[in-house]
C-alpha cells in the first residue's frame, strides 16, 4: 500500500466520523465509534476493525443507515463497508483473530467463517484494564458505594413511608432471609427511595461485616456492561455481580428498552435470588406501570414486596426539616420552617434545597433568618420548580389572607367569616388539586362530600352576585397560583 492510499483510508474514516458525531449524542459516539480503527481501502470498500461480534451486531442494528449514508457520501453510490471483527479463537491457542464481514441489514447470526475467509493474524490491539477481574475464588473487597449520610438514623418515618421503611429495616436486619426479596421501592423523584435503599445497605454492612454490599445506579450498571462488551470481558462482569451478597440497583427504569442489558441482569438476578442473596431495587414507577421491560424480568420484581413512598404530609415535612437543621447544628424560627413545609409539598429534595438556599442567603448577606427573607427566597424558588398545589398550601394562603388561624377554619364553628373561609378552601381545593371530594372534606373539618359540593356551589353563586366576594376570589386565585 502506498503512502497516498494509507492517508486516504484514514482521512475517509475521519470524514465519516465528523458526520456521525453530528448525528448522535456524545456518549453514544464515545462508546460505539471511538474504539473503531480504519484498516484499509480497496477500491470502493473501506474496512474498519471493531472489538467484538457483539459490537458489530450493535452497529448493524442501530447505526446501519447512518454508516451507509456516510460511506456513500465519501466513496460514491457504490461505496461499501466491511468489518474486521476481533474474536477469541480457542482452536488456535487462545489467539485472537479477525473475521471480515460485509455491511448489511442483517445481524450476523450465521457462522461468519462460512461466508468470508478468516484472517488469522494475531491482533495487536491495546488491552484495556479489566475492572472486574476476580483473583481466583478469593473473596475480594468491594467498595459498597453507599452514601454514609443516608442512614436509618436520619430517615424520618411518617404515614407516607411507614410500610417501605419497616420492610427495609427488616431486610437490613436479616438480608436474604425475609419474604421481602426482592424489595422493590418506588415513588416519584425526591421522596426518599435512594435514602432508604442506602440505609438498608449501611445496616447490612454494619451488622454483617462479612457480607459484600454494593449500591449501583442502573445507569452505571448499563455503562459497565457496555464497557465489558467493548473489552470482551462480559463473563467477568457477570461473575463480579454474582458474588455480591446484597445488591442495590437504583432507578431500575433506566434499563427500559435496553434488551441486552436486561438479559444480563435477568441472569444475575436469578443467580443471586437462588443463592439467598438480597436484592433491593428502586424505581420511579410501580412494576405494573413500567414500560420497555421484558415480562420475565417484571415478574421477578413482583416476587417479593413492592412498597411505595408517598408524598409526605405537613407534619412529616416539618419533621424532615427539623431533622436536617438538627443534623447541621442550625437553628431557624419555627414560623420559617412551617412556611417552607407549606410551600414545597411534593419533593423532599427540593424542600431541603430551598432550606439550604435560605441559610446561604442569610449567611452571605449577614441577615437574620426571618419569615420575610424566607418568603422572598421561597417564592422565587417555588416559581422555578414545578410546584403542585396542595390542600395544605390552599389552607395556608386563605388563613393568611383573612388572618384566621387554620385551626378555626377546620373547626366546627358556624361564624359567618369562618364558614366563608372554609368554603373557599373547599372551592379552591376542588379547582386546583386532584383530591377527591371526600379527601377535601376530611381536610376541612371532617366534612362529607355533599358539604364540599354545596360549598363549591355557594362560592360560584356568591362570585356572580357579590362584588366584594368576587374580589376575594380573584385575589386568592392569584395568590394560590403564585
Amino acid at each position: 500500500m502506498n503512502t497516498k492510499e494509507k492517508t486516504d483510508y484514514k482521512q475517509i474514516w475521519s470524514n465519516c466520523l465528523r458526520v456521525i458525531r453530528d448525528n448522535i449524542n456524545y456518549q453514544s459516539f464515545k462508546t460505539w465509534f471511538d474504539p473503531i480503527k480504519p484498516l484499509r481501502l480497496e477500491g470502493n470498500v473501506l474496512t474498519i476493525q471493531v472489538p467484538s461480534q457483539f459490537f458489530y451486531e450493535w452497529l448493524e442494528e442501530h447505526y446501519i443507515n447512518l454508516l451507509k449514508k456516510t460511506i456513500r457520501q465519501e466513496l460514491g453510490p457504490s461505496g461499501r463497508l466491511e468489518y474486521s471483527i476481533i474474536m477469541d479463537n480457542s482452536l488456535v491457542n487462545n489467539a485472537r483473530c479477525t473475521v471480515n464481514m460485509p455491511t448489511s441489514n442483517k445481524k450476523a447470526t450465521q457462522n461468519p467463517a462460512v461466508a468470508m475467509p478468516l484472517d488469522l493474524n494475531n491482533s495487536n490491539s491495546k488491552e484495556i484494564p479489566n475492572p472486574f477481574i476476580i483473583p481466583g475464588i478469593k473473596k475480594i473487597r468491594v467498595n459498597s458505594q453507599l452514601n454514609e449520610n443516608y442512614s436509618f438514623d436520619n430517615f424520618v418515618e411518617g404515614d407516607c413511608n411507614r410500610l417501605a421503611r419497616s420492610a427495609g429495616f427488616a431486610v437490613g436486619q436479616n438480608p436474604g432471609k425475609t419474604a421481602f426479596n426482592p424489595l422493590f421501592l418506588y415513588s416519584k423523584v425526591g421522596l426518599g427511595k435512594t435514602h432508604l435503599a442506602n440505609a438498608i445497605g449501611i445496616q447490612v454492612k454494619n451488622g454483617f461485616p462479612d457480607k459484600t454490599v454494593l449500591y449501583v445506579s442502573a445507569e452505571q450498571f448499563v455503562n459497565q456492561f457496555i464497557e465489558s462488551v467493548r473489552n470482551n470481558n462480559q463473563n467477568d462482569f457477570v461473575h463480579f455481580y454474582q458474588m455480591i451478597d446484597t445488591l442495590i440497583i437504583d432507578d431500575i427504569q433506566f434499563l427500559s428498552g435496553k434488551e441486552k442489558t436486561q438479559d444480563v441482569f435477568f441472569h444475575i438476578f436469578n443467580h443471586l435470588h437462588q443463592k439467598g442473596k438480597q436484592l433491593i431495587i428502586t424505581s420511579d414507577k410501580a412494576p405494573v406501570e413500567m414500560q420497555g421491560v421484558k415480562p420475565r424480568l417484571l415478574s421477578r420484581f413482583k416476587w417479593g414486596l413492592a412498597a411505595d413512598l408517598q408524598v409526605p404530609d405537613l407534619e412529616t415535612r416539618m419533621a424532615i426539616l427539623a431533622q436536617k437543621l438538627y443534623g447541621d447544628g442550625v437553628e431557624m424560627p419555627a414560623e420559617v420552617v412551617e412556611y417552607l413545609a407549606y410551600s414545597i409539598t411534593t419533593n423532599i429534595r427540593e424542600m431541603e434545597g430551598a432550606l439550604i438556599s435560605i441559610l446561604a442567603q442569610a449567611s452571605l448577606n449577614k441577615k437574620d433568618i426571618t419569615l420575610e427573607l424566607a418568603k422572598q427566597m421561597i417564592d422565587k424558588y417555588v416559581k422555578n420548580t414545578a410546584r403542585e398545589i396542595s390542600i395544605d398550601y390552599i389552607q395556608k394562603v386563605i388563613s393568611e389572607y383573612f388572618n384566621i388561624p387554620i385551626e378555626l377554619i377546620i373547626s366546627k364553628t358556624r361564624k359567618r367569616e369562618i364558614v366563608q373561609a372554609r368554603q373557599l378552601t373547599m372551592y379552591f381545593s376542588k379547582k386546583y388539586t386532584k383530591s377527591s371530594l371526600a379527601t377535601i372534606g376530611l381536610h376541612c373539618g371532617n366534612k362529607d362530600h355533599a358539604t364540599v359540593l354545596h360549598a363549591c356551589k355557594t362560592v360560584s353563586n356568591l362570585t356572580e352576585t357579590d362584588k366584594k366576594f368576587s374580589i376575594f376570589v380573584n385575589e386568592l386565585d392569584k395568590k394560590i397560583q403564585g
